[in-house]
């Protein structure tokens, strides 16, 4: 018999679904089983697998209920045959719970010779070292005893940072009284850095969205730079006092010319529409990437904004490893990510408009531009140059704090 229709068996598991709900409230264990079973019979042909999606019952329960309908049982005020229902695998099997709590954490449970301390411990993989012992239990138990113990599925999180800086508080305390007095006087103050790069083409991208019944994007299997019609790289720069963002999507490489060229499009595009009477601009930035601290072409384009522009730029770059606190992380990126979840960027242009249409309840808009410039990777800057930059730095961690001023006739 060949596979039913999936928009067939949509329609089927909604109307399934639909008729449960309205009358399951009203009906025992036996009864919601023979129901189930009935309309199994009623569907024919995949009805098991449709009736349990529906009704969130176990396959094994609507094949027991199809057949004691089929066998003519009918509800006689008892739920359970007497004597019926089987006991529970942990009560019938001794040292059953205390043995699979060991496998799942052999380390804290003082078993660190365990042959799952360096595998995955999936559901069958326990079963099958369970029953090495002796223990007779299918994956399926196992699932339902990790349950009834608190386990649950995890992740890994986030949270190490790695070696901490030995100054990382004291430069976030820097950090933070710079851009008060920056914003106190009324100059602008940004949050800058490069977003993750995205492959464009007919390609997954995580998250998921809304879609009618059987309605849905398909994309490639594989996602490989040769079956891409380019790479984005967006580049943000997020105004802490406005709550606005500018992305700069560019279509060649990461560099410090790219970096500085994105935010010299910020400031003629929106920055001094927003701050005609600025004489000074505040950066906070990574330590590392294109706008890195140690990074020569940073600071030689820098130079050359500033004295474009007559600003004296000032500069503070996080320690190492706190990149997640830069504002523009989880403040104009992560919104960013949310808006195109689950949308294939299937072109640059998509690409842009979707960036463009980040919005939050809070007020946050967006602005974004394709950058289809060339930006040469590996240029050499040379020690004299270096010396012609009009830079003082701070007299905490210069080298992390910095500012670059005009040159007059430079």
């Amino acid at each position: 018999m060949g596979k039913m229709d999936p928009k067939r068996r949509e329609d089927l598991t909604r109307d399934v679904k639909e008729r449960y709900d309205r009358i399951s409230g009203s009906m025992n264990e036996l009864s919601k089983r023979l129901w189930a079973g009935n309309e199994c019979l009623s569907i024919g042909h995949g009805g098991i697998g449709i009736v349990s999606r529906a009704t969130g019952m176990a396959r094994n329960t609507v094949v027991n209920g199809r057949n004691e309908v089929t066998a003519g049982k009918k509800p006689n005020g008892r739920i359970r045959d007497k004597g019926a229902g089987r006991k529970r695998s942990v009560e019938i099997i001794p040292g059953l719970q205390d043995r699979l709590k060991e496998l799942v954490d052999p380390v804290t449970r003082g078993d660190p010779m365990s042959s799952l301390l360096w595998s995955g411990k999936s559901l069958r993989r326990l079963s099958a070292e369970l029953k090495k012992e002796g223990y007779d239990v299918s994956y399926r138990t196992v699932r339902i005893i990790l349950r009834d113990m608190g386990y649950i599925l995890k992740s890994n999180r986030k949270t190490n940072e790695g070696k901490s800086d030995p100054d990382r508080d004291e430069q976030f305390k820097h950090i933070n009284g710079k851009v008060t007095e920056f914003m106190k006087e009324n100059q602008p103050v940004i949050s800058i850095d490069t977003k993750k790069k995205e492959l464009i083409g007919n390609f997954k991208n995580n998250g998921k969205e809304w879609k009618a019944p059987g309605e849905y994007d398909e994309v490639n299997v594989y996602d490989f730079m040769q079956f891409a019609e380019g790479k984005a790289v967006p580049y943000g720069i997020y105004d802490m006092k406005i709550n606005e963002g500018y992305v700069n999507v560019g279509i060649d490489h990461d560099t410090a010319e790219f970096a500085v060229q994105s935010i010299r499009k910020w400031w003629n595009y929106m920055g001094k529409k927003r701050y005609p009477d600025a004489k000074k601009l505040l950066i906070t930035a990574d330590g590392g990437g294109s706008n890195g601290s140690r990074v020569k072409l940073w600071k030689i384009e820098l130079q050359k904004l500033a004295t474009e522009t007559g600003l004296e730029i000032s500069v503070c770059h996080y320690p190492p490893g706190t990149s997640k606190w830069n504002k523009i992380e989880h403040r104009l990126f992560s919104f960013i990510t949310k808006n195109w979840r689950g949308k294939p960027l299937v072109s640059f242009e998509v690409v842009v408009n979707l960036i463009a249409n980040t919005r939050t309840e809070k007020g946050l808009t967006v602005k974004c531009e394709l950058d289809r410039g060339i930006y040469e990777k590996g240029i050499t800057v040379t020690d004299e140059e270096l010396s012609k930059i009009n830079i003082k730095r701070d007299e905490f961690h210069g080298e992390r704090n910095y500012t670059i001023s005009p040159v007059i006739n430079g």
